[in-house]
Parts: C-alpha cells; sequence; structure tokens
C-alpha cells in the first residue's frame, strides 16, 4: 500500500488551489449558477488534475530513473502499474462527473481529456509540448464557463487563452528545471498576456481594479523570476513553483469586476498553493 505522502506527491496536490480557480474564474464569466453545480465541478477537474499528474509519472517512469529518482516510482515507494491503474481511473470518473454538467461541459472535458493524455505522452520529446499543457488550462477555463447559466462567451474564450500563454511561457521555464540549458528571456512575454487583456476589457471603475490586480501578478511575476534569471545558481524550480502559484492571482485577474468577497476566495487560494508547496512539490 502506498502512503498519503506518496499519493500527495504523486498527484501534485500543491497546485490544487490553481485548478479551482480555474474553474471559479470560468463559473463566473460563465454566468454562475447554483454552488452546488459549481462543487460538482471542481471535484470533477480535480480528479482530472490528480489522475493527470498519476498518468505523467508513469509515462516518465524511465526519465526520472535518471534524473529524478526521489519521484515515487523510481524510489520504489509505489509501483509503475499501480500508478498506470490510478490514473486511468481518475481521469475516468473527473471526466464523467465533468460530462454531467451537461452536452456543451461534456465535449469540453473529453477535449480537455484528449489535451492531458497528448501532454503526459509526449510532453520530454515535444518541444511544442507547453502549447499542449497551456491547451489543458484552456479547456479546463471553457468547461467551467460551459457549465454557468450563460456558457462559453467571448470573455471567457479570450480569458483561456491569456491564461493558455501564461502556462506557455511558464512551461518552457520549466523545461530548464529537468533539462538544463540555456534560460532564455522570451518565454517572459507570454507571461505579461493576462495583464494586457485586464487593460483592453476593463473601463472606468474597473479599470482601476484591474490595474491594482495587474500590479499584484507582475509584482509576483518579479519575484518569482529573480531566483532564475538574477541569482547565481540559479533555482529554476523554485521560479516554475512561485509561477504556478500566480495562476490564482492570474485568474483572479480575470474577474477584476466582480465583488470583493470574490477576489478573498482567489487570494485565500493562492496562499493555500503556497503552503501546500511547504509539503508537497508543486513540480
Amino acid at each position: 500500500m502506498a502512503s498519503l505522502r506518496t499519493l500527495l506527491v504523486l498527484g501534485r496536490v500543491s497546485n490544487l488551489p490553481t485548478v479551482w480557480t480555474n474553474c471559479l474564474a470560468g463559473w463566473l464569466l460563465g454566468g454562475g449558477g447554483e454552488w452546488s453545480r459549481f462543487a460538482w465541478l471542481c471535484a470533477g477537474a480535480t480528479l482530472v488534475y490528480v489522475g493527470g499528474m498519476f498518468l505523467n509519472d508513469a509515462f516518465d517512469a524511465e526519465f526520472d530513473t535518471q534524473h529524478r529518482r526521489e519521484r515515487p516510482i523510481p524510489s520504489g515507494a509505489i509501483s509503475r502499474e499501480s500508478v498506470w491503474l490510478w490514473s486511468a481511473l481518475l481521469l475516468a470518473a473527473g471526466t464523467g462527473m465533468l460530462g454531467w454538467l451537461g452536452r456543451e461541459p461534456a465535449i469540453l472535458a473529453l477535449q480537455l481529456l484528449v489535451c492531458v493524455v497528448l501532454y503526459d505522452a509526449y510532453h520530454k520529446s515535444l518541444d511544442w509540448s507547453p502549447v499542449l499543457m497551456a491547451s489543458c488550462r484552456f479547456f479546463l477555463v471553457l468547461t467551467a464557463a460551459a457549465a454557468g447559466v450563460r456558457g462559453v462567451g467571448g470573455l471567457a474564450i479570450w480569458t483561456a487563452v491569456v491564461l493558455g500563454c501564461y502556462i506557455v511561457g511558464l512551461s518552457y521555464l520549466a523545461r530548464r528545471e529537468s533539462a538544463p540549458g540555456l534560460i532564455r528571456y522570451w518565454p517572459l512575454v507570454f507571461l505579461a498576456a493576462p495583464l494586457v487583456l485586464a487593460f483592453i476589457v476593463n473601463d472606468g471603475f474597473f479599470r482601476e481594479k484591474a490595474l491594482l490586480a495587474s500590479a499584484i501578478v507582475a509584482l509576483w511575476a518579479l519575484r518569482c523570476l529573480r531566483p532564475a534569471f538574477w541569482q547565481s545558481p540559479p533555482e529554476i524550480g523554485k521560479t516554475v513553483s512561485g509561477l504556478l502559484a500566480g495562476i490564482c492571482l492570474v485568474d483572479l485577474l480575470s474577474v477584476a469586476d466582480q465583488p470583493p468577497q470574490v477576489s478573498v476566495a482567489f487570494l485565500a487560494c493562492f496562499v493555500l498553493a503556497l503552503v501546500f508547496q511547504r509539503f508537497v512539490p508543486a513540480t
């Protein structure tokens, strides 16, 4: 029997608050609705995410044996066969739960599942695998929006696009963690995409709130980038972990026009992600 910590590390559960804020942002952009329905959405998304992380380790077992022997499979904490089984069960259950929310969420959830499987299978061999990672978050936000009373609208799509851009920038930096090489600056352009959209779509009073949220996102990103670009030796893992937690702030930026109590929920998830990272690695 695998220990609870082994399962938590396999599932990279420290990143779950970012999944929940993806769901909350998409849900609000889709018009919201009954909170019991939102809870079901979060539960389904959680199972898909954890299942995807299990599948990631199952595919990466040989690589981890050579480069990351502390991971659960090469360390002997759990068998690869068990991880394959659990990943299949979790992905099937999570996709089924999301599909229960309706026809449109079901279609988008299936596309999410395809992106998760493709990323896990090919992320080590494809140079553009960060785009696949971004597609996972893109379809998660759209699935959440589709579950709302209004469904997927233009702003939800654009929000999913800029979140995807942020993930592309983050993921290209993350590739340098397991495959050392020259750290390039161009991915940082993608990290700024949410700031641009927030400035464009908000005006008047809401622009002031968006600018404040943008300043928070920008300052956090700069703080996170320091270990990778302005420290010797660079600590890519620390940068990536911080930027992952920052997804909660990016999601907050997408709904800057919401009441203050909504902002508290996003900030609480951000803090929760940072706390979780003290006990379970984010990468």
